[in-house]
């Protein structure tokens, strides 16, 4: 049995009788006997067959301009992006892109066209240096793009490449795995900054990992969180190594990290057509912008994107005089600055998410109380 107690996006209890039936029906839908759990880790989270959208994954080397770059090839392909997201981490940057032909608006089914935007995209994500340690998939469909990002970066190993983009991260996660040897669990603490998703992003680097939680709480006060997990491998062993250990640290600690986006918000809301994400991106490259991270969504004729955005100086402290000259060039209306101490009108707001997972009350941490051995 799991208990959770969850707040709206704003912190604020759910009273609309609508929304909850809509989470319930979520979760039914989720758990019933059309789910799909499958136990390979690389399609557990599978790509359904769709004629709207041709969807692209692409991990590789991070760099300045390098979405810009990738947008700019698919407007010269005749692809309009209509949905994206691309995260970056330890230098590694992972993309799911669902794209359609401009002309038809549907997905791209030409199997030689295709292989010609795989090998541009390819082409591109290698770099200068020609980098063989990249990956391009193009298929027809649609899948869960956060966990599938989760699992693009994972298989790219993100979790070793540790640099000085790593100090960034405040606070750093703590992590400690230890092994209750009575009951042949592993338990995993987290203690790390309180955020939306926090869950969802190490559960499921737990799952891709081929752990099973048996049991688990979490709980939130204030601006941090706290995570226990009881966890065994899929055959039934605890963790039996040190490096099996040091690995599930680093994993998590990389899956808490990946979504934390160091970097200025810029929101952009305008009228959607082809190449607007290629001309966006470029204006933010040429103003010395790097961007971090970024979603991009099409609703309707609209399109509403988020981006998150460093300096030349990997600082999100972006001079005044580039902002106001970059939101001059896309819009003052259509370009919100988010986060910038000029801009900032109202104090920050601690994370409204609050979950409390198998327990309605303050969970009582059984390592905690010493009843663990290591």
């Amino acid at each position: 049995m799991s208990v959770f107690n969850v707040t709206d996006q704003n912190g604020q209890k759910i009273m609309d009788e609508s929304v909850l039936d809509e989470i319930v029906k979520y979760i039914h839908k989720c758990l019933g006997a059309d789910s799909c759990f499958l136990p390979s880790r690389r399609r557990s989270v599978g790509v359904e067959p769709s004629s709207d959208y041709t969807l692209i994954e692409l991990t590789g080397t991070d760099r300045p301009g390098l979405l810009s770059e990738v947008s700019a090839v698919l407007t010269n392909l005749e692809c309009n992006v209509v949905n994206a997201e691309v995260w970056t981490h330890n230098k590694r940057a992972a993309a799911v892109m669902q794209v359609m032909d401009r002309k038809t608006g549907l997905a791209i089914s030409d199997t030689q066209r295709l292989a010609r935007i795989k090998e541009r995209l390819s082409y591109v994500f290698k770099g200068s240096n020609r980098s063989q340690d990249t990956k391009t998939t193009v298929t027809m469909g649609i899948t869960h793009t956060e966990r599938r990002l989760h699992q693009l970066m994972l298989e790219d190993r993100d979790y070793e490449r540790y640099d000085k983009d790593r100090t960034n991260v405040n606070p750093t996660p703590v992590v400690s795995v230890v092994n209750w040897l009575d009951k042949d669990y592993s338990v995993v603490n987290i203690r790390c900054k309180d955020r939306p998703k926090l869950l969802f992003d190490t559960v499921c680097t737990l799952t891709d990992m081929q752990y099973v939680v048996f049991h688990g709480s979490v709980d939130s006060e204030g601006p941090e969180a706290y995570q226990e997990y009881y966890i065994r491998h899929i055959d039934g062993s605890p963790v039996n190594s040190e490096a099996e250990r040091q690995r599930v640290i680093q994993c998590l600690e990389a899956a808490i990290e990946r979504r934390v986006s160091e970097g200025l918000k810029l929101e952009l809301s305008t009228g959607d057509r082809v190449g607007l994400l290629s001309d966006v991106t470029r204006i933010f490259r040429e103003n010395g912008l790097t961007v971090t991270r970024a979603e991009v969504s099409t609703r309707g004729d609209k399109a509403v994107n988020t981006f998150y955005v460093r300096d030349a100086a990997g600082s999100s402290a972006v001079d005044l005089k580039t902002l106001e000259a970059i939101r001059q060039e896309i819009g003052q209306t259509v370009l919100q600055v988010k986060g910038h101490p000029d801009h900032r009108k109202s104090p920050p707001q601690e994370s409204p998410s609050r979950f409390l997972f198998s327990s309605l009350f303050r969970p009582r941490s059984l390592y905690s109380l010493g009843l663990i051995r290591s």
